[in-house]
Formats: structure tokens, C-alpha cells, sequence
């Protein structure tokens, strides 16, 4: 790193620019405003109706037939106090993830948060920072910048001072700092930063699939509604009062409100389910897409192992790959142990960012003694030419000045990478791979002209001093987390830059399968269709380099996967933001953490089963309370295009249909939407969810009506349509009764005695007088009633075998 050549603003200089509004106010949320949540629950196209319907009988009266007003407000009000909630949780967790540069002011540098950047700050950057504003770059050390984000270019930028910074993008390697030249809305791209950060209600297949949904019901609806104004009207043409309950009757049913509510209730739920577990959601669908994965990605590095490291042993070589002696001693490349040590000590303090497996070599050779690191000197040590360390090179150098004047150009890398293919050193590599360790090569360059450039293609011949063997860390819960994707039929592929052999033995240990299979990514076909078939057919894979990340995640894609992406490095975010979800840990870089869809704040890959568990559970009881709502309105609206034909009374009050909508559909749907659902979400739901919910419908409202015209001929006289209209809603009842005992399996206690529950709720109604008298429901002698529940039989045996032909052809209940 180079000399803190400047100190950054003063404080009485950044007092002056917030007085003057040069600040980086720019509002990142992370959720919807109040409003804006208040205003989606609230103005919606079925509320409208629903709405002007409540007024109508408001006017026309009695009040219990606008019940069903009532149950929307109150629906509408759990939809806004529950998103409310996901509000608050998700702004509490975005604040501990919240990006925190670092920037320089009196010669101090402090962490602070991005609406604190003031017009003129120094901001320190490493691998991994995200750049919040735009500027200039002051100070350079082998800084790379990528601008993929911003530009498309996978390759990073090798920045000067004076060269320019975007808002967007990442520094891929090396350290340095920039002067703030535009903040807040003026910085360019902004909005992208903005967008990467917030919570969205973007598009999703569950939410696109129900808009379809309703927009076909409302083309039912229209036609439906307006023949039965008509007809109701002619009917009861001295009773304007009755035609117009009536007419409200129809309608009210056809509109599937709760629908769209618990949806978001469902979601909303999810969100704080998570935020509960240190999972910040940034994009609510993601919940969702996780759900539909079948393909998981996984970095080895932070997500199967822990982000520290210990050096186990420092292995010398004689030049020329062999060993010299047993490590305790002797001679690597013409050096000594404590010499080499005090070179791998150099190295390390000339990086002011080191990685994890830099940090281990740090801890275990520090500084050598008599270092005051004033100058970059460690005890007689100059460093020069520094080369950080770069995902994509696969190594890091610098040319140090010995104390004994020598000068030489250091590098520590990746064997495979620094060494000549058949080198004997790799022999050696490939053993300490295969039992799980990491291995990086300190090599000394055979001229002493520096390391080479940041674009250069690869390094010069070198000669090999020493092994530096690494013990990695296993994270504790990775094997069950492991065992839990595999119990669910999502595929894991170990995504690494390591060596494919300790990758795999890494894996191995873990118990993920076909891991003592590891390739090395540098022999993958480079077109899309090979990569696939051998991503298909392999599950650990070495030596990967950022592009070829991203590649892999597009071939996958290519066969029709549904992939997500997990990682906490630089060289993870172009994978990242092109899986179909990205999962970021909570202490990865800035830059994976802002393209991420779901930051795992605690760091524990174990809670992926959780956010997977979470999306099914929603999907899943979203796809069984939408067959219910949706088989309430196939059978409104064929009931009243044969009311319309018959050119009868509609059967029905707003009531009847309220008490039936109630204990069939509105309580069930709030249980079962809540309920645990651990089967993978499938495609094409508007399909899977219509081929039962049309056929069922029109079971349901045909087997009514029937039952209603036999009572229509069976009573007559005074009460005679109260008796009539009674044994239609018996009949409508037991059938829907039927459809949610169907929609509620597999069966559980809970779920047997709701539906039971639901059955003795309206037996109650039935037997007693003032529920009889405010319901408008008396069953009149036994003939008919026993009809009506004959009737109800037939039609419920058939919805049992449409059901079980749908279930034959691969349409499970879920």
C-alpha cells in the first residue's frame, strides 16, 4: 500500500459541505413506505369492487347481507399490519448489512455509513469494497477495478491515480484510495446501487401467474355480472330491493379477494420467518426462486469451510521441485527456513488487505523483528512493485530488498498456476490436495525485474523455494446442510479457484457425492452444450476462474436449471448476479452482498435449508389455497349464467355466500397458507392450479342448481324461497365442504380437525334460532334436506375421481 500521502478532509471542512448540501443524501430503502404499503393493500381492483357493491347494500340493506364488506376490511387490515412487520424486520437487518466505507479525514480512517460521504472525502478501497460515489483515484497499488456491473466487461480495469472511479463498481484486486468527486444523485448510476440494495416487489412467476389468473376472472366476471343485473331485475321487477340483494349476491363470489391477500400475508410471513434467522431478503421473489432451485452452486472458501486458515507446515524444495530435507532445516531454492520465513513475513506485510490463506501465513511468520514499518520496511525488508493478489491471476508478488542487500521478485500462488505442467513439486501438490489441504508455492522469479503487470498473461519462469501447506477450516453444519439438498433433489456443485483435488477431498469429507471426481476447470470445454454435460455429469470443480464461474452458471441455465449461486468473494459476484438467485454471506465483500438477492447475516450456510423450507411453504400453500378461491368463483359464475338462462331468482343472499366463503374458504386458506410444505416447486402454475379448479367449479355449481330447481318444484307457498334457497346453500356447502377436505391432504390431526371444525361451524348456524334468522337459513322437513345432501354426495364422489385422474397424470396434491 502506498504512503498516506493525504489526510482527507479536515472536520471543519466536511462541516462546511454538509452545511452546504454536498452530501451523499441518497435514499436507499429497503422496504416500502408506509404509504406505499397502505396504498397496495388498500387500492386494488377487486377492493374497488367489492367496495362500491358494500355502498349498494348499505343503501338497500339488511347489514348481514354485507358481511363480506366487514371480511375484506378486515383481510385488508392483516395484509398491511403483517407487511408492516416484514418492514421492520427487514430495515433493522439491512442496517447490518449495510455497505460501510472507509474514509480518511484528519489522517485518520474511519468506517462510516454511505449518506455521511460529503463532496471531497478520501475513501480508502481494498478487494471486495464496493465504490458508493464517483471519483478520482489519489492513491494506487496494483488496484483493479471492476466495472462489469456498469459496463458488461468481465476483465478488470488496472486504475492510475487520476484515472476515474464509478458508483457500481468493485475493486477485483489490489488496494489504494479516491477523492469523492460527485455524490448523491449526481454520481453516475446511482439508481443501480440503489436498485442493488432495496427490497422489491419485482416480477415472479407466482405473482405473474396470479394476474393472469384474474384477468381471466375478470373477463368471466364482466358478462356474468351484467346478465345477471338484467335478469334479476326482469324477475323481480316489483322488488327492486330483493333484485339488487340478489344481484350482489352473484357477483361478490366470482371476486377471489383473498387471493392476492395471502399471497403477500404468506410472503410478508416468510420475510419475518427469515429475518428471525439473520437472513436479509433483499428481492421478496427470491423466496420463491430459491424454492424452484434445483441447482446450488457453492463456493468452497466461506461457505463449505470457515474464512480462516492455519499454516500446518512449511515444506522446503531444492529449486527443481524436490524436497530438501524434512522442512525443519534445510534448503528451498539455496534458503534456510527462517530466511524463507522471513520472506513469507514480508510478503504478508506488504499487503494492507490479505486475504484469509495470507492472513494463516501472516499469523504464523510475522514481521521479522526490528521492523518499525515506517517505510515498508520489516526489519531490513523493502517491498516494491507489489502485485496483490487477483482471483483470476491465482497469485500475488512483490520485489523485496533483502537485508543483505539482494534484491529478488517474489511470488506465492497456486502451483499448478506458477509451475510448468510435469514439474516434481506438483507430485508433492497433489498428494497434500488429496487429504484435504491447501497448498500455495512461494517461487522466486529467475530475474529480478519485478513481478509482472496486473494485465499480463501469466507469470515468468520461476524457481520453486517452498510449500506452504494450509489446514482449511470445515464449517460444522456444511455436511448436514449438504445431506439436506440432497434429500431434496437439488444438485450442489463445489464451484472453486482452489485445486480441484483438495476441493474434492474437501467435499468428500462432507459427504457430498461424487466428489473424489474433481476436475479441474481449465480442461472444461469452452462452448456452452460441453460445459453443461460435463457440469451435469461432475459435482466438484477446481481452479475456476471468475468468467468461467459465470460461464458455468449460463451453461446450466442452458439446460433448463433453475440455479443459485452462493459466495462471499470478489471473484463470486459475476455468477452471483447472473444466477437465478444469488446468496451472499454477511461477511463477504460489499460487491457480493449488493448484487445478492439473499445476504445470510450470520455467515451460516446452514440457514440456506430455512430460506428454501420458507419459499416452498409459500409456493406450495399459495398453489392449494388458490385451487379453493378459484373453485368459488368457476361456480359463482356458472351459477349465474343459469340463473340468467332460467331466468330464475339467484338462489343465494350476500350472506349465505359470505357464511359459505367463510368456513370453506377464508379460515381454512389463512391455516393452510401458513402450514409447512417442504415439495419443490414446479412450473406452469396457472395450468396446474385451473385443471382442478375449472372441472370442480362446474361439478359444484351444476350439482347446485340442480338441487336448487328440485326444491323450487318440491316447495311451495308462503317461506317457500327461504326453504328452497336453504337447501341450495346445504348442497353448496357439503360439495366445497368436500373440495377443502381434498385441497387440505396429505392429512395431518390439525388439518382433519380443521375441516371438521369447519362442518360443526355450520351445523351450528343450523340448529340455532338466531344464526337460522340472521343467516336466513331453515331447513324445511326432511325429503328435500336429504336430497340436497344425496346430491351433494354424488357430486363430491365425482370431484373425488376428477381429482384422483388429475392426481394420475402427474398433478400431485401438493
Amino acid at each position: 500500500m502506498p504512503d498516506r500521502v493525504a489526510p482527507g478532509l479536515t472536520a471543519a471542512e466536511v462541516a462546511e459541505r454538509v452545511a452546504r448540501g454536498e452530501i451523499n443524501d441518497v435514499p436507499v430503502r429497503s422496504s416500502r413506505s408506509f404509504t406505499e404499503i397502505v396504498r397496495a393493500n388498500v387500492l386494488t381492483r377487486f377492493n374497488a369492487i367489492i367496495g362500491v357493491l358494500f355502498l349498494i347494500i348499505l343503501v338497500v340493506g339488511p347489514i348481514q347481507d354485507g358481511l363480506f364488506g366487514f371480511v375484506i376490511v378486515a383481510n385488508t387490515l392483516i395484509g398491511i399490519v403483517q407487511e408492516l412487520r416484514a418492514k421492520k424486520t427487514l430495515d433493522s437487518l439491512a442496517v447490518i448489512g449495510e455497505a460501510r466505507p472507509t474514509v480518511r479525514r484528519d489522517g485518520v480512517a474511519t468506517e462510516i455509513p454511505t449518506d455521511r460521504i460529503v463532496l471531497g472525502d478520501l475513501i480508502e478501497l481494498g478487494p471486495g469494497d464496493k465504490c458508493v460515489v464517483d471519483g478520482e483515484v489519489t492513491e494506487a497499488e496494483g488496484l483493479e477495478i471492476d466495472e462489469s456491473l456498469l459496463t458488461g466487461e468481465a476483465d478488470p480495469v488496472l486504475k492510475q491515480p487520476g484515472d476515474t472511479v464509478m458508483s457500481g463498481s468493485f475493486v477485483a484486486a489490489g488496494g489504494g484510495a479516491f477523492t469523492a468527486t460527485r455524490v448523491g444523485r449526481e454520481a453516475y448510476a446511482v439508481q443501480l446501487a440503489e436498485e442493488a440494495s432495496r427490497f422489491t416487489l419485482v416480477a415472479s412467476e407466482l405473482r405473474s401467474g396470479i394476474s393472469q389468473i384474474l384477468k381471466y376472472v375478470t373477463w368471466m366476471m364482466v358478462p356474468a355480472a351484467m346478465g345477471l343485473v338484467i335478469s334479476q331485475f326482469v324477475v323481480k321487477g316489483n322488488d327492486w330491493r330483493e333484485a339488487v340483494r340478489r344481484m350482489v349476491a352473484g357477483i361478490v363470489p366470482m371476486v377471489p379477494e383473498g387471493l392476492v391477500l395471502l399471497t403477500s400475508v404468506a410472503f410478508a410471513i416468510g420475510v419475518i420467518r427469515l429475518g428471525r434467522r439473520q437472513c436479509l431478503v433483499q428481492e421478496l421473489p427470491a423466496i420463491e426462486g430459491l424454492a424452484r432451485v434445483d441447482v446450488v452452486c457453492l463456493d468452497k472458501t466461506g461457505t463449505l469451510t470457515e474464512g480462516g486458515m492455519d499454516v500446518r507446515e512449511l515444506r522446503l524444495l531444492d529449486g527443481h521441485g524436490g524436497t530438501q530435507g524434512d522442512g525443519h532445516g534445510g534448503r528451498g531454492g539455496g534458503h534456510d527456513e527462517g530466511y524463507v520465513g522471513q520472506v513469507l513475513g514480508a510478503l504478508g506485510a506488504s499487503d494492507p488487505r490479505p486475504n484469509a490463506s495470507l492472513q494463516a501465513i501472516i499469523d504464523a511468520y510475522p514481521r521479522p523483528d526490528g521492523s518499525d514499518g515506517d517505510d515498508g520496511a520489516d526489519g531490513g525488508w523493502h517491498s516494491r512493485d507489489v502485485l496483490p493478489f487477483s482471483s483470476a491471476r491465482k497469485y500475488s508478488g512483490a520485489t523485496l530488498d533483502a537485508p543483505d542487500g539482494r534484491r529478488a521478485t517474489w511470488l506465492l500462488g497456486a502451483p499448478e498456476v506458477l509451475l510448468a505442467e510435469g514439474d516434481p513439486a506438483l507430485g508433492q501438490v497433489d498428494e497434500l490436495n488429496t487429504r484435504g489441504l491447501r497448498v500455495l508455492l512461494l517461487a522466486r522469479a529467475e530475474d529480478g525485474t519485478g513481478p509482472p503487470a496486473a494485465g499480463a498473461p501469466g507469470p515468468r519462469p520461476v524457481t520453486a523455494v517452498a510449500l506452504v501447506v494450509l489446514e482449511q477450516r470445515l464449517r460444522p453444519d456444511a455436511a448436514d446442510t449438504l445431506r439436506y439438498f440432497a434429500e431434496q433433489n437439488v444438485a450442489a456443485k463445489v464451484i472453486s479457484g482452489d485445486n480441484a483435488v483438495s476441493v474434492g477431498a474437501v467435499a468428500a469429507e462432507l459427504g457430498l457425492p461424487g466428489a473424489a471426481h474433481a476436475l479441474d476447470a481449465r480442461r472444461l470445454p469452452a462452448e456452452t452444450a460441453g460445459m453443461a454435460t460435463a457440469l451435469e455429469d461432475g459435482t466438484v470443480f477446481g481452479r475456476v476462474t471468475p468468467r468461467q464461474k459465470r460461464d458455468m452458471v449460463g451453461a446450466l441455465q442452458s439446460r433448463g436449471h433453475n440455479v443459485a449461486m452462493t459466495g462471499d468473494g470478489v471473484n463470486d459476484v459475476l455468477a452471483l448476479k447472473d444466477a437465478d438467485i444469488g446468496v451472499s454471506m454477511g461477511s463477504g465483500s460489499e460487491a457480493t452482498r449488493a448484487v445478492a438477492q439473499i445476504v445470510l447475516l450470520d455467515n451460516s450456510f446452514a440457514t440456506l435449508p430455512s430460506v428454501v423450507a420458507e419459499g416452498r411453504r409459500v409456493i406450495g400453500n399459495i398453489e392449494r389455497v388458490a385451487r379453493l378461491f378459484l373453485v368459488k368463483t368457476v361456480y359463482s359464475v356458472l351459477l349465474a349464467v343459469l340463473v340468467v338462462c332460467s331466468r330464475v331468482e339467484y338462489p343465494f343472499l350476500p350472506r349465505h355466500l359470505t357464511l359459505l366463503s367463510t368456513l370453506t374458504i377464508g379460515i381454512p386458506a389463512f391455516f393452510l397458507a401458513l402450514a409447512p410444505n417442504k415439495e419443490r416447486a414446479r412450473p406452469r402454475f396457472v395450468r396446474r392450479v385451473m385443471r382442478y379448479a375449472i372441472p370442480a367449479g362446474v361439478i359444484a355449481g351444476a350439482a347446485t342448481f340442480a338441487a336448487y330447481l328440485l326444491a323450487r318444484h318440491y316447495y311451495t307457498g308462503r317461506g317457500a324461497l327461504q326453504a328452497e334457497t336453504s337447501a341450495a346453500t346445504l348442497t353448496l356447502f357439503l360439495i366445497a365442504l368436500w373440495v377443502l377436505a381434498i385441497v387440505a391432504r396429505p392429512y395431518t390431526w390439525w388439518r382433519i380437525g380443521l375441516v371438521l371444525t369447519m362442518a360443526l361451524g355450520f351445523v351450528i348456524v343450523l340448529v340455532t334460532p338466531w344464526l337460522q334468522h340472521f343467516f336466513a337459513l331453515r331447513l324445511v322437513g326432511t325429503a328435500m334436506p336429504w336430497t340436497a345432501v344425496a346430491i351433494a354426495a354424488v357430486a363430491s364422489a365425482v370431484l373425488e375421481w376428477v381429482w384422483r385422474r388429475i392426481a394420475a397424470n402427474g398433478d400431485p396434491a401438493s
